[in-house]
């Protein structure tokens, strides 16, 4: 720990260590950044203003290298120079791919990189892993990492350094209004109100069983062990089934109804804390008691937010389709469905090793009419189902929103701003749900799992040939920063920023491993400059966290005290194997092998693949903000006709048979080559 921190804290040390080319003076030209103007290595004017003075004393001015990247200049002895347009990486390479003599590194998206790697207009570090020791090992430990970079399956080339917005961790997860769940469910006696709503007709039917009993493992409340908590269907009945046997039910009548399938189902497991069910460490539930909780949060707005009105299910911003598309990852979660939030399109691998598309299976559109069963009831926000309502964004702050799917760190952060938390209001993570998934055991199994699992990120830097060829030492400064970009001090300064601003001799343990601790100066200036949104102030004021392995350790610092506590809920499951997950490896059992984020099809077989309209990145299925999403409009609209003629369609008509048959092919050769390096 202390060797660690001695090497994080005496960055300088290094010089003497890593330095390449003597004393040559190396300028590396870097049309690199993140997506904007203020996400590049240097001060834009914006977030430099008439100058800017940061947590380490200094003042930096519009053109200035940000923090991280002064420091790298004197760790690798070299000059940076930025050439960064200002751009996402697809139109940044756009803008240099006929200029790539003026640049040295480059940022693009990974399968353009690789399309011109293999003109030879791109570095294969490949050929270069005796000046990358770091980097290879980094490789040799996560295998899904080194196939997800893979440009050529026949030589093994790798055109680009890859970027970790985290990994190997837990993504996306389910969010919620606790305090909401609380107050319906908690306490002794029935629940009483002086006013509510009647409840929808219903439309959504148990996903769940309706008799017998399952039993999930689950973590006990304090998080020190495991144990199984059995749902007894014969007890109770299923609570989805029970509610539209009753026939009309106001707020009161459903929410007494849950609390007694509460006690009897799980025999009293919870007590009288029967959020716990939910929000607890021990939590164990599942679609159909969310759907239930839904219907009693929507029927009751007079005893939660004291209006006649409040929204179920939505996402951060209802306008906005890369935000809505998080709402059918969490169709997934709920109803056991793989290849929602796939690392690669909406791929996956079956128990027998072959690719599938979640496009192309019925049990997707089934799902997703699930989905639209919430819409017919109410139970998934005005704004998702009409633009023209009330933005999603606002909700927190206006006490109109319960529950959605998102990242922890930065919508947490909104119990400090758009929450009175000294009012008991409380936005937390809660653990993802039971499902039945079909990971090989015989009729499935009842367990928690997530797909939303990080790994490698589809933008990249790679280094141009043409660039360091017309700049003497450039190409070994340029190994030189992406191998201390991956050594363990690197990880931490491409994370952290400089010694400065991190708090000496002091650490915490994140995953098992000692990290450092942020100063003081930097926790406040993270509030005063970004709201407490870490990736937007490493990215606009320190440099970090543009490409490269950005670890987790800093921005679970910069959480939410609220914010830690659910996601530590989540990470303590998953350390106690309650909550699977996909793995970075070739794993025995291939359903729970992560699909690499880019498969090495040709260039003429992407040109296919890109031909197929409906299925490409702006076709039926994008993410983009803009965007046309058809699982989205299927949320909304519902099914037009069945399950089967749905994905039947993608397959014969779209063409998904020819889409996920080059797919395939792709991946059988990269399985190959992976069994050549055993």
């Amino acid at each position: 720990m202390k060797k660690l921190l001695s090497l994080v804290l005496c960055v300088t040390m290094m010089i003497s260590l890593i330095a390449v080319a003597g004393a040559e003076d190396v300028t590396l030209r870097m049309a690199t950044g993140y997506n904007s103007a203020k996400t590049g290595i240097t001060f834009d004017a914006e977030t430099a203003g008439e100058g800017v003075t940061l947590a380490d004393g200094k003042t930096y001015n519009t053109g200035d290298l940000k923090p991280t990247w002064q420091a790298l200049e004197e760790i690798l002895g070299v000059k940076f120079e930025s050439k960064y347009q200002g751009n996402g990486s697809a139109k940044e390479f756009e803008y240099w791919k006929d200029r790539l003599a003026e640049v040295d590194m480059v940022s693009g998206p990974a399968t353009t990189l690789n399309e011109y790697g293999e003109t030879g207009l791109l570095v294969n570090l490949a050929e270069y892993m005796d000046k990358l020791p770091n980097f290879k090992a980094y490789l040799d430990a996560n295998p899904i990492v080194r196939l997800s970079i893979m440009g050529n399956t026949s030589t093994g080339a790798i055109y680009f350094s890859p970027y970790f917005d985290g990994v190997n961790d837990i993504e996306r997860m389910p969010l919620m209004r606790v305090d909401y769940a609380a107050k319906l469910l908690d306490g002794e006696g029935a629940f009483t109100a002086d006013a509510c709503n009647k409840l929808a007709a219903p439309v959504y039917q148990p996903y769940m069983p309706t008799s017998g009993k399952v039993e999930i493992e689950t973590p006990t409340l304090d998080g020190t062990a495991t144990e199984v908590v059995t749902k007894d269907y014969d007890a109770y009945g299923n609570i989805v089934a029970k509610m539209n046997e009753a026939g009309e039910l106001d707020g009161v009548a459903a929410v007494n109804m849950l609390r007694e399938y509460i006690d009897k189902t799980y025999n009293g497991y919870y007590g009288t804390a029967r959020s716990n069910l939910f929000i607890g460490q021990n939590a164990a539930w599942d679609a159909d008691e969310l759907v239930a909780l839904l219907r009693c949060v929507v029927a009751n707005p007079q005893s939660l937010n004291g209006t006649d009105s409040i929204q179920g299910l939505f996402s951060r911003e209802d306008n906005n389709n890369q935000r809505r598309v998080d709402m059918y990852r969490l169709a997934g979660h709920l109803f056991g469905v793989r290849g929602m939030e796939s690392r690669q399109d909406y791929l996956y691998f079956e128990t027998d090793g072959k690719l599938h598309d979640a496009r192309q299976e019925a049990v997707t559109f089934t799902a997703l009419g699930r989905m639209h069963d919430l819409v017919a009831e109410g139970l998934i926000s005005k704004a998702f189902v009409d633009a023209a309502e009330e933005n999603s964004s606002t909700y927190l702050e206006n006490d109109n929103g319960f529950m959605s799917y998102d990242y922890n760190q930065t919508q947490t952060v909104m119990n400090a701003t758009k929450l009175q938390s000294e009012n008991g209001e409380k936005y937390m993570a809660i653990m993802v749900p039971v499902a039945k998934w079909f990971d090989g055991t015989e009729g499935g199994v009842f367990m928690r799992f997530t797909e939303s699992w990080r790994s490698v990120k589809t933008d990249a830097w790679a280094i141009s040939k043409a660039g360091v060829e017309a700049n003497p030492g450039a190409l070994d400064k340029a190994l030189a920063l992406i191998d201390y970009a991956y050594s363990p001090e690197g990880q931490i300064l491409m994370s952290y920023g400089p010694a400065a601003f991190i708090k000496e001799g002091a650490t915490f343990l994140f995953n098992g491993k000692e990290m450092p601790v942020i100063a003081d100066a930097t926790y406040a200036e993270l509030w005063e400059k970004a709201k407490g949104n870490y990736t937007n102030y490493a990215r606009q004021y320190l440099g970090s966290t543009l490409s490269f392995v950005k670890s987790q350790a800093f921005e679970y610092q910069c959480t939410h005290e609220v914010g830690r506590e659910g996601a530590g809920y989540i990470s303590t499951a998953i350390g106690l194997g309650t909550i699977k997950h996909p793995l970075l490896e070739i794993a025995e059992n291939p359903w729970y092998t992560s699909i690499p984020t880019v498969l090495p099809n040709s260039k003429t077989e992407m040109d296919m693949i890109n031909s197929y309209v409906e299925l490409s990145a702006n076709g039926k299925f994008s993410a983009a903000k803009g965007g046309e999403n058809l699982f989205v409009d299927i949320i909304v609209n519902g099914l037009n006709g069945t399950a089967e003629e749905n994905a039947a369609m993608i397959t014969d008509d779209w063409h998904g048979k020819q889409y996920l048959a080059l797919r395939e092919s792709a991946w059988k050769k990269l399985a190959a080559y992976y069994e050549t390096l055993k």
